[in-house]
């Protein structure tokens, strides 16, 4: 299987049936009993006090924690690629730093040949690399308007939109290495383990941040990235190797890799069985797993900026989508009431997100501008997100007050 919802559904029935190896369902009802709450993911800034290593000014990041969100004022006029000073940052717990000459890549487990290979960031180097342009983004990108603009409660950071951005990212296809390592015909799953500081949330260790995938994915367009726009993973961004997993939501992307199981079995993790699963009424119980984001645009401005009355001036925003490249962009100036199509700017490199931009000529007063996107398989951006305690997925237009004077 390389398609995401099919494998989630399929390790859902796993799972359910006990079927689990790395985190079974013992192991959620046990938490679920620490945490005091069944289907709700305490805050990772909670969890952590180290902080993050890059410089945060506030006039680029909206700091939450161990997460830094990119204001989307930063973006203005800075190219197709987010520079590295203003790429979000997301962390369970906090930046490690590692010595590249001290680490290795195990690649382990019962769906190899033979017995675990070790793989040195000189041994990546020597093999063919490619670059890709990927967007990576928090599956809770947009959480905070599930509140602010529907009225419903959802626990987790309160990203607005800032927790996405588009990097090229240069490394060796994960296919690559794990052929060499030797791969047995009836190996089934891939899960990446990180080298940050284990989770702990409620008084339990949950390991280090991991998540599997069907082995058909990994083979397929999976990178081991060791370069970010031309230059050497920072830290914050997983230095010195980190998987790149292009149209899956963020987490699946593990920073600071070290450890890479091949297995026979099915495997399991808390990133997701207990976090990064749909609950709330809609969904059953035990939840409803997801991969891919949705489609989504933001404007380059801050809310409540100010523009001056009478004059023209353009409007410039990005809109993108895991399920393709963006077909067009409707830009609203008045709430809703009228709609007119945005400008491209540039080509949208390997579909991974659209720049665009609508001259506005602004009276006096309020205003909301809202942007919708629509890509080449017909998903447009709805007016009501779906709800979900966690708040993953938001894809409703987003509204934007700005003002005039």
């Amino acid at each position: 299987m390389i398609d995401e919802a099919a494998y989630d559904e399929a390790r859902l029935r796993d799972w359910a049936a006990g079927r689990a190896r790395g985190f079974a369902r013992r192991d959620l009802f046990a938490l679920a009993a620490v945490a005091g709450t069944a289907g709700l993911l305490p805050s990772p800034a909670q969890a952590a006090d180290a902080p993050i290593v890059k410089p945060l000014p506030p006039e680029l990041f909206k700091v939450f924690g161990t997460n830094a969100e990119t204001k989307w004022s930063a973006l203005k006029g800075q190219g197709y690629y987010v520079p590295i000073d203003r790429f979000f940052v997301r962390n369970h717990t906090s930046t490690p730093i590692i010595d590249a000459a001290d680490w290795s890549l195990e690649i382990s487990g019962s769906g190899l040949r033979g017995p675990a290979a070790h793989v040195t960031l000189d041994d990546l180097r020597r093999l063919p690399a490619e670059s890709h342009a990927v967007t990576v983004e928090c599956a809770g990108n947009g959480r905070s308007y599930y509140t602010s603009q529907q009225g419903q409660t959802v626990s987790g950071t309160a990203w607005g939109l800032g927790a996405v951005g588009v990097a090229r990212w240069r490394g060796v296809r994960l296919s690559t290495v794990l052929r060499r390592a030797g791969l047995r015909r009836d190996a089934l799953d891939v899960q990446p383990s990180g080298l940050d500081p284990h989770y702990v949330t409620g008084g339990v260790d949950l390991g280090p941040v991991r998540r599997p995938m069907p082995l058909t994915k990994a083979l397929d367009d999976v990178l081991l990235a060791y370069e970010m726009n031309g230059e050497p993973l920072p830290p914050d961004h997983g230095f010195p190797v980190r998987v790149i997993v292009p149209h899956w939501i963020g987490i699946a992307s593990i920073k600071w890799v070290g450890k890479i199981e091949v297995s026979t079995e099915p495997l399991f993790s808390p990133w997701n069985t207990q976090f990064y699963r749909l609950f709330g009424p809609e969904f059953p119980a035990e939840g409803q797993p997801f991969d891919r984001q949705v489609i989504k645009s933001a404007f380059e401005l801050d809310p409540g900026a100010t523009f001056p009355a009478g004059r023209w001036t353009t409007l410039t925003g990005r809109s993108w989508s895991a399920n393709g490249p963006i077909r067009h962009v409707e830009v609203s100036t008045d709430g809703g009431a009228s709609w007119r199509r945005a400008h491209r700017v540039g080509a949208s490199i390997e579909g991974a997100w659209q720049r665009w931009e609508l001259d506005w000529q602004p009276s006096a007063g309020a205003h909301e501008l809202l942007a919708r996107a629509t890509d080449v398989h017909g998903h447009t951006q709805p007016e009501v997100a779906r709800y979900n305690t966690l708040g993953y997925l938001f894809d409703a237009v987003v509204r934007v007050p700005v003002t005039a004077a």
